[in-house]
Protein backbone atom coordinates (compact mmCIF):
# COMPACT_ATOMS: atom_id res chain seq x y z
CA UNK A 1 0.00 0.00 0.00
CA UNK A 2 1.31 3.65 -0.93
CA UNK A 3 2.74 4.91 2.16
CA UNK A 4 1.49 7.85 3.62
CA UNK A 5 2.76 11.39 3.26
CA UNK A 6 5.85 12.03 4.99
CA UNK A 7 7.04 8.91 6.68
CA UNK A 8 6.60 4.93 7.30
CA UNK A 9 3.42 5.21 9.17
CA UNK A 10 0.37 7.07 9.71
CA UNK A 11 0.23 9.53 12.44
CA UNK A 12 -3.55 9.97 13.48
CA UNK A 13 -3.44 12.09 16.83
CA UNK A 14 -6.72 11.06 17.94
CA UNK A 15 -6.42 9.18 21.36
CA UNK A 16 -7.47 5.85 20.97
CA UNK A 17 -6.82 3.93 24.30
CA UNK A 18 -10.11 5.20 26.38
CA UNK A 19 -8.49 5.01 29.69
CA UNK A 20 -6.10 7.77 28.65
CA UNK A 21 -8.55 9.58 26.80
CA UNK A 22 -11.40 9.84 29.47
CA UNK A 23 -8.41 10.96 31.79
CA UNK A 24 -8.22 13.62 29.07
CA UNK A 25 -11.21 14.82 29.77
CA UNK A 26 -10.95 14.72 33.29
CA UNK A 27 -8.01 17.10 33.02
CA UNK A 28 -9.68 19.41 30.64
CA UNK A 29 -12.14 20.49 32.96
CA UNK A 30 -9.55 22.21 35.26
CA UNK A 31 -7.56 23.64 32.15
CA UNK A 32 -7.90 27.48 30.60
CA UNK A 33 -10.18 26.85 27.98
CA UNK A 34 -10.46 28.92 24.52
CA UNK A 35 -13.59 27.73 21.68
CA UNK A 36 -12.41 27.82 18.41
CA UNK A 37 -13.22 29.24 15.44
CA UNK A 38 -14.26 26.58 12.88
CA UNK A 39 -11.72 26.27 10.79
CA UNK A 40 -9.25 25.49 13.86
CA UNK A 41 -11.89 23.13 15.02
CA UNK A 42 -11.80 21.29 11.11
CA UNK A 43 -8.42 21.27 11.42
CA UNK A 44 -8.40 19.37 15.06
CA UNK A 45 -10.48 16.87 13.17
CA UNK A 46 -8.19 16.21 10.30
CA UNK A 47 -5.55 15.98 12.52
CA UNK A 48 -7.13 13.44 14.52
CA UNK A 49 -8.35 11.38 12.22
CA UNK A 50 -4.66 11.21 10.06
CA UNK A 51 -5.43 12.52 7.30
CA UNK A 52 -3.10 15.80 8.15
CA UNK A 53 -0.06 13.45 9.14
CA UNK A 54 2.70 13.80 9.81
CA UNK A 55 1.65 17.04 11.56
CA UNK A 56 1.34 17.11 15.25
CA UNK A 57 -0.59 19.93 15.91
CA UNK A 58 -1.30 23.39 14.81
CA UNK A 59 1.93 25.76 13.31
CA UNK A 60 3.87 28.36 14.71
CA UNK A 61 4.65 32.20 12.80
CA UNK A 62 7.53 30.72 11.18
CA UNK A 63 5.96 27.43 9.54
CA UNK A 64 2.74 29.52 8.90
CA UNK A 65 4.73 31.97 6.31
CA UNK A 66 7.20 29.06 5.09
CA UNK A 67 4.50 27.18 3.98
CA UNK A 68 2.28 30.05 2.33
CA UNK A 69 5.13 31.41 0.41
CA UNK A 70 6.87 27.85 -0.41
CA UNK A 71 4.33 24.87 0.53
CA UNK A 72 6.92 23.39 2.89
CA UNK A 73 7.54 24.29 6.60
CA UNK A 74 11.00 25.66 8.21
CA UNK A 75 12.09 21.89 8.32
CA UNK A 76 11.57 20.95 4.84
CA UNK A 77 8.18 19.24 5.01
CA UNK A 78 5.86 20.16 2.17
CA UNK A 79 2.55 20.94 2.81
CA UNK A 80 0.39 23.41 0.83
CA UNK A 81 -1.82 25.24 3.45
CA UNK A 82 -0.91 26.22 6.90
CA UNK A 83 -2.66 24.62 9.53
CA UNK A 84 -3.59 27.29 12.69
CA UNK A 85 -5.14 27.59 15.79
CA UNK A 86 -6.08 31.73 15.18
CA UNK A 87 -8.40 33.57 17.70
CA UNK A 88 -8.87 37.16 18.28
CA UNK A 89 -8.64 36.73 22.51
CA UNK A 90 -6.18 34.90 24.29
CA UNK A 91 -7.12 36.65 26.99
CA UNK A 92 -7.92 33.37 29.48
CA UNK A 93 -4.74 31.47 28.05
CA UNK A 94 -2.22 33.88 27.71
CA UNK A 95 -0.07 32.57 31.03
CA UNK A 96 -1.20 28.62 30.10
CA UNK A 97 1.12 26.04 29.01
CA UNK A 98 -1.90 23.38 28.13
CA UNK A 99 -5.06 24.36 27.39
CA UNK A 100 -8.26 22.62 26.67
CA UNK A 101 -9.80 23.46 23.32
CA UNK A 102 -13.84 23.73 22.71
CA UNK A 103 -15.79 23.00 19.96
CA UNK A 104 -17.47 25.93 18.08
CA UNK A 105 -20.09 23.57 15.90
CA UNK A 106 -21.41 21.18 18.96
CA UNK A 107 -24.16 22.67 21.93
CA UNK A 108 -22.36 23.30 25.04
CA UNK A 109 -18.95 23.53 23.66
CA UNK A 110 -17.81 20.39 24.33
CA UNK A 111 -13.80 19.87 24.53
CA UNK A 112 -12.28 18.76 21.31
CA UNK A 113 -9.03 18.64 22.02
CA UNK A 114 -6.09 19.67 24.69
CA UNK A 115 -3.35 21.54 23.37
CA UNK A 116 0.11 22.13 24.52
CA UNK A 117 0.68 25.65 23.95
CA UNK A 118 3.89 26.41 22.41
CA UNK A 119 3.72 29.97 21.57
CA UNK A 120 1.47 32.60 20.96
CA UNK A 121 2.20 34.85 18.39
CA UNK A 122 0.63 38.21 17.22
CA UNK A 123 0.05 38.25 13.08
CA UNK A 124 0.08 41.61 11.57
CA UNK A 125 -2.72 43.06 9.31
CA UNK A 126 0.48 43.12 6.60
CA UNK A 127 1.39 39.16 7.02
CA UNK A 128 -2.20 38.26 7.38
CA UNK A 129 -2.73 40.00 3.65
CA UNK A 130 0.25 38.05 2.41
CA UNK A 131 -0.58 34.94 3.35
CA UNK A 132 -4.13 35.48 2.22
CA UNK A 133 -3.30 36.10 -0.78
CA UNK A 134 -0.47 33.50 -1.28
CA UNK A 135 -3.04 30.82 -0.16
CA UNK A 136 -6.34 31.96 -2.04
CA UNK A 137 -4.38 34.44 -5.07
CA UNK A 138 -6.73 37.17 -4.57
CA UNK A 139 -7.52 39.39 -1.36
CA UNK A 140 -11.12 39.92 -2.54
CA UNK A 141 -13.56 39.89 0.41
CA UNK A 142 -16.47 38.46 -1.98
CA UNK A 143 -14.29 35.76 -2.43
CA UNK A 144 -16.15 33.12 0.62
CA UNK A 145 -12.58 31.75 1.92
CA UNK A 146 -10.80 34.74 1.94
CA UNK A 147 -13.39 36.53 4.43
CA UNK A 148 -13.11 33.17 6.20
CA UNK A 149 -9.80 32.88 6.63
CA UNK A 150 -8.69 37.10 7.16
CA UNK A 151 -11.72 37.13 10.32
CA UNK A 152 -10.09 34.26 12.04
CA UNK A 153 -7.69 36.07 14.09
CA UNK A 154 -4.98 37.67 14.88
CA UNK A 155 -3.47 35.62 17.46
CA UNK A 156 -1.25 32.35 16.17
CA UNK A 157 -1.69 29.79 19.19
CA UNK A 158 0.91 26.66 18.26
CA UNK A 159 1.45 23.34 19.53
CA UNK A 160 1.03 19.70 19.82
CA UNK A 161 -2.52 18.40 20.50
CA UNK A 162 -4.43 15.72 21.49
CA UNK A 163 -7.71 14.79 19.76
CA UNK A 164 -10.48 13.52 22.05
CA UNK A 165 -13.16 13.39 19.53
CA UNK A 166 -14.15 14.31 16.17
CA UNK A 167 -16.83 17.04 16.65
CA UNK A 168 -20.34 16.28 15.29
CA UNK A 169 -19.13 14.27 12.11
CA UNK A 170 -19.14 10.86 13.97
CA UNK A 171 -22.70 11.25 15.31
CA UNK A 172 -24.36 13.04 12.42
CA UNK A 173 -22.80 11.11 9.58
CA UNK A 174 -22.07 7.62 11.39
CA UNK A 175 -22.71 5.72 8.02
CA UNK A 176 -20.41 8.01 6.08
CA UNK A 177 -17.74 9.77 8.35
CA UNK A 178 -14.09 7.62 8.31
CA UNK A 179 -10.59 8.25 9.48
CA UNK A 180 -7.88 7.80 7.09
CA UNK A 181 -7.10 5.13 9.68
CA UNK A 182 -10.26 3.50 8.73
CA UNK A 183 -10.08 4.17 4.94
CA UNK A 184 -6.92 2.62 4.63
CA UNK A 185 -7.72 -0.92 6.58
CA UNK A 186 -11.22 -1.02 4.26
CA UNK A 187 -8.44 -0.95 1.30
CA UNK A 188 -6.80 -3.64 2.36
CA UNK A 189 -9.84 -5.50 3.37
CA UNK A 190 -11.26 -4.98 0.09
CA UNK A 191 -7.65 -6.20 -1.61
CA UNK A 192 -7.85 -2.45 -3.74
CA UNK A 193 -4.13 -1.93 -4.77
CA UNK A 194 -4.65 0.89 -7.12
CA UNK A 195 -7.28 3.42 -5.70
CA UNK A 196 -8.59 6.38 -7.46
CA UNK A 197 -10.01 9.35 -5.12
CA UNK A 198 -12.48 11.35 -6.13
CA UNK A 199 -13.27 14.51 -4.21
CA UNK A 200 -16.65 16.11 -3.95
CA UNK A 201 -19.02 19.04 -2.02
CA UNK A 202 -21.69 18.63 -4.56
CA UNK A 203 -24.27 15.43 -5.47
CA UNK A 204 -22.84 13.40 -8.45
CA UNK A 205 -23.82 13.83 -12.37
CA UNK A 206 -23.62 11.17 -15.27
CA UNK A 207 -20.51 12.97 -15.80
CA UNK A 208 -18.77 12.52 -12.40
CA UNK A 209 -19.98 8.82 -12.50
CA UNK A 210 -18.76 8.01 -15.64
CA UNK A 211 -15.73 10.49 -14.80
CA UNK A 212 -14.59 7.92 -11.92
CA UNK A 213 -15.18 5.43 -14.34
CA UNK A 214 -12.85 6.80 -16.92
CA UNK A 215 -10.48 7.18 -14.76
CA UNK A 216 -10.20 4.17 -13.30
CA UNK A 217 -10.31 2.45 -16.18
CA UNK A 218 -7.71 4.28 -17.86
CA UNK A 219 -5.67 3.55 -14.43
CA UNK A 220 -6.44 -0.08 -13.71
CA UNK A 221 -7.25 1.03 -10.77
CA UNK A 222 -9.25 -1.95 -8.13
CA UNK A 223 -11.79 0.60 -6.53
CA UNK A 224 -12.48 4.30 -6.58
CA UNK A 225 -13.07 6.59 -3.20
CA UNK A 226 -15.47 8.97 -3.46
CA UNK A 227 -14.86 11.35 -0.47
CA UNK A 228 -16.98 14.06 0.39
CA UNK A 229 -16.96 16.92 2.43
CA UNK A 230 -19.15 17.30 5.64
CA UNK A 231 -18.17 20.51 6.88
CA UNK A 232 -18.73 23.75 6.13
CA UNK A 233 -19.42 25.37 2.81
CA UNK A 234 -20.92 28.51 1.87
CA UNK A 235 -24.61 29.65 1.08
CA UNK A 236 -26.24 27.71 -1.89
CA UNK A 237 -24.16 24.67 -1.63
CA UNK A 238 -26.32 21.70 -1.40
CA UNK A 239 -26.38 20.05 2.81
CA UNK A 240 -24.28 17.00 3.31
CA UNK A 241 -27.12 14.71 4.08
CA UNK A 242 -28.45 14.99 0.38
CA UNK A 243 -25.72 14.73 -1.05
CA UNK A 244 -24.38 11.53 0.69
CA UNK A 245 -28.28 10.18 -0.27
CA UNK A 246 -27.88 11.05 -3.63
CA UNK A 247 -24.18 9.59 -4.16
CA UNK A 248 -25.13 6.28 -2.46
CA UNK A 249 -27.99 5.68 -4.58
CA UNK A 250 -25.85 6.15 -7.54
CA UNK A 251 -23.24 4.15 -6.15
CA UNK A 252 -26.06 1.34 -5.35
CA UNK A 253 -27.27 1.27 -9.13
CA UNK A 254 -24.55 2.15 -11.16
CA UNK A 255 -21.16 0.87 -10.02
CA UNK A 256 -20.12 -3.02 -9.96
CA UNK A 257 -20.24 -4.09 -6.67
CA UNK A 258 -17.06 -3.86 -4.40
CA UNK A 259 -15.72 -1.35 -6.83
CA UNK A 260 -16.80 1.89 -4.85
CA UNK A 261 -16.31 3.23 -1.25
CA UNK A 262 -18.37 6.42 -0.32
CA UNK A 263 -16.97 7.80 2.96
CA UNK A 264 -16.71 11.38 4.10
CA UNK A 265 -14.16 13.23 6.28
CA UNK A 266 -14.49 16.36 8.41
CA UNK A 267 -13.32 19.52 7.02
CA UNK A 268 -14.51 22.79 5.99
CA UNK A 269 -14.21 23.77 2.44
CA UNK A 270 -11.69 26.33 1.76
CA UNK A 271 -12.47 27.27 -1.59
CA UNK A 272 -8.39 27.85 -2.37
CA UNK A 273 -8.23 26.24 -5.94
CA UNK A 274 -4.66 24.84 -6.34
CA UNK A 275 -3.82 24.65 -3.07
CA UNK A 276 -6.43 22.96 -1.92
CA UNK A 277 -6.11 20.82 -4.58
CA UNK A 278 -2.67 20.15 -3.21
CA UNK A 279 -4.12 19.78 0.16
CA UNK A 280 -6.36 17.38 -1.27
CA UNK A 281 -3.92 14.88 -2.88
CA UNK A 282 -2.18 15.09 0.62
CA UNK A 283 -4.70 13.43 2.57
CA UNK A 284 -6.21 11.21 -0.03
CA UNK A 285 -2.24 9.71 -0.26
CA UNK A 286 -2.91 9.64 3.86
CA UNK A 287 -6.35 7.61 3.24
CA UNK A 288 -4.50 5.12 1.12
CA UNK A 289 -4.89 6.11 -2.25
CA UNK A 290 -2.61 6.35 -4.83
CA UNK A 291 -4.60 8.54 -7.71
CA UNK A 292 -6.48 11.82 -7.13
CA UNK A 293 -8.87 13.00 -10.14
CA UNK A 294 -8.12 16.81 -10.29
CA UNK A 295 -10.74 18.27 -13.01
CA UNK A 296 -12.19 21.41 -13.95
CA UNK A 297 -11.95 24.02 -11.22
CA UNK A 298 -11.19 21.83 -8.40
CA UNK A 299 -11.95 23.36 -4.95
CA UNK A 300 -12.08 26.94 -6.53
CA UNK A 301 -15.03 29.20 -6.84
CA UNK A 302 -16.78 32.00 -8.86
CA UNK A 303 -14.24 33.00 -11.62
CA UNK A 304 -11.02 33.56 -9.20
CA UNK A 305 -9.30 30.58 -10.98
CA UNK A 306 -9.12 29.22 -14.46
CA UNK A 307 -10.33 26.33 -15.43
CA UNK A 308 -7.63 24.26 -14.90
CA UNK A 309 -5.09 25.82 -12.65
CA UNK A 310 -5.68 23.19 -9.76
CA UNK A 311 -4.37 20.98 -12.54
CA UNK A 312 -0.69 22.84 -13.62
CA UNK A 313 0.06 23.72 -9.75
CA UNK A 314 1.45 20.27 -9.71
CA UNK A 315 3.18 20.71 -12.71
CA UNK A 316 4.37 24.06 -11.21
CA UNK A 317 5.40 22.42 -8.25
CA UNK A 318 7.33 19.48 -9.10
CA UNK A 319 5.16 17.82 -6.46
CA UNK A 320 6.60 13.96 -7.43
CA UNK A 321 9.40 15.24 -5.60
CA UNK A 322 7.58 14.90 -2.46
CA UNK A 323 4.57 13.17 -2.96
CA UNK A 324 3.72 9.19 -3.91
CA UNK A 325 0.21 9.88 -5.02
CA UNK A 326 -0.59 10.59 -8.83
CA UNK A 327 -3.01 13.20 -10.30
CA UNK A 328 -5.59 12.17 -13.21
CA UNK A 329 -6.30 15.01 -14.78
CA UNK A 330 -9.67 15.22 -15.84
CA UNK A 331 -11.26 17.41 -19.33
CA UNK A 332 -14.50 18.97 -19.32
CA UNK A 333 -16.64 15.98 -19.73
CA UNK A 334 -20.31 16.07 -21.49
CA UNK A 335 -22.65 13.52 -23.08
CA UNK A 336 -21.96 12.86 -26.66
CA UNK A 337 -25.20 12.06 -28.12
CA UNK A 338 -22.83 9.93 -31.50
CA UNK A 339 -21.47 7.49 -28.96
CA UNK A 340 -24.43 7.88 -26.18
CA UNK A 341 -22.31 7.99 -23.23
CA UNK A 342 -20.38 10.44 -21.33
CA UNK A 343 -17.15 11.55 -22.64
CA UNK A 344 -14.10 13.74 -21.99
CA UNK A 345 -13.81 16.02 -25.03
CA UNK A 346 -10.28 15.35 -25.33
CA UNK A 347 -11.32 12.14 -26.11
CA UNK A 348 -13.33 12.89 -28.99
CA UNK A 349 -11.60 15.65 -31.70
CA UNK A 350 -14.37 14.06 -34.34
CA UNK A 351 -16.94 15.79 -32.55
CA UNK A 352 -18.57 19.42 -32.58
CA UNK A 353 -20.35 21.37 -30.30
CA UNK A 354 -23.86 20.14 -31.65
CA UNK A 355 -22.67 16.65 -30.67
CA UNK A 356 -23.06 17.14 -27.31
CA UNK A 357 -25.58 17.64 -24.09
CA UNK A 358 -24.46 20.36 -21.97
CA UNK A 359 -26.74 21.87 -19.15
CA UNK A 360 -25.58 24.79 -17.01
CA UNK A 361 -25.51 24.19 -13.25
CA UNK A 362 -28.24 27.12 -13.16
CA UNK A 363 -31.15 25.31 -15.65
CA UNK A 364 -30.82 22.53 -13.84
CA UNK A 365 -31.51 23.97 -10.84
CA UNK A 366 -34.47 25.64 -12.13
CA UNK A 367 -35.64 22.82 -13.57
CA UNK A 368 -35.40 20.52 -10.23
CA UNK A 369 -37.24 23.36 -8.48
CA UNK A 370 -40.06 23.46 -10.98
CA UNK A 371 -40.69 19.92 -10.56
CA UNK A 372 -39.40 18.60 -14.02
CA UNK A 373 -37.45 15.50 -15.29
CA UNK A 374 -33.43 16.30 -16.05
CA UNK A 375 -32.42 14.44 -19.18
CA UNK A 376 -31.23 11.08 -18.69
CA UNK A 377 -28.27 12.41 -20.28
CA UNK A 378 -27.56 14.83 -17.02
CA UNK A 379 -28.55 12.61 -14.05
CA UNK A 380 -29.81 8.79 -13.25
CA UNK A 381 -33.62 9.05 -12.40
CA UNK A 382 -33.13 7.93 -9.10
CA UNK A 383 -30.18 10.56 -8.57
CA UNK A 384 -32.61 13.52 -9.99
CA UNK A 385 -35.34 12.48 -8.06
CA UNK A 386 -33.66 12.81 -4.63
CA UNK A 387 -32.01 16.09 -5.09
CA UNK A 388 -36.05 17.16 -6.85
CA UNK A 389 -37.04 17.01 -3.58
CA UNK A 390 -34.94 19.18 -1.92
CA UNK A 391 -34.95 21.49 -4.46
CA UNK A 392 -38.71 21.48 -3.85
CA UNK A 393 -38.61 22.53 -0.33
CA UNK A 394 -39.33 26.21 -0.02
CA UNK A 395 -36.47 28.38 -0.51
CA UNK A 396 -33.98 26.21 -1.83
CA UNK A 397 -34.01 27.14 -5.43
Amino acid sequence: MIKPHGGDILKPLFIENLEERNALIEESASLPDLVLNSAAAANAVMLGAGYFSPLEGYMNLKDTLSVSEKMQTESGLFWPVPCVNRTNDVSQIKEASVIALRDPNVAGNPVLAIQNVEAIETLSDKEINRITEQIFGTLDSGHPGVKTFKNSGKYLISGSIKVLNYSYFESEFSDTFRTAVEIRNQIKINNWRTVVAFQTRNPMHRAHEELCKIAMDSVGADGVLIHMLLGKLKPGDIPAEVRNAAIRKMVELYFPKNTAMVTGYGFDMLYAGPREAVLHAVFRQNAGCTHLIVGRDHAGVGDYYGAFDAQTIFDDIAFTDFLDIEIFKADHTAYSKKLKKVVMLRDVPDHTKEDFVMLSGTRVREMLAAGKDLPEEFARPEVAKILMSYYQQEGNL
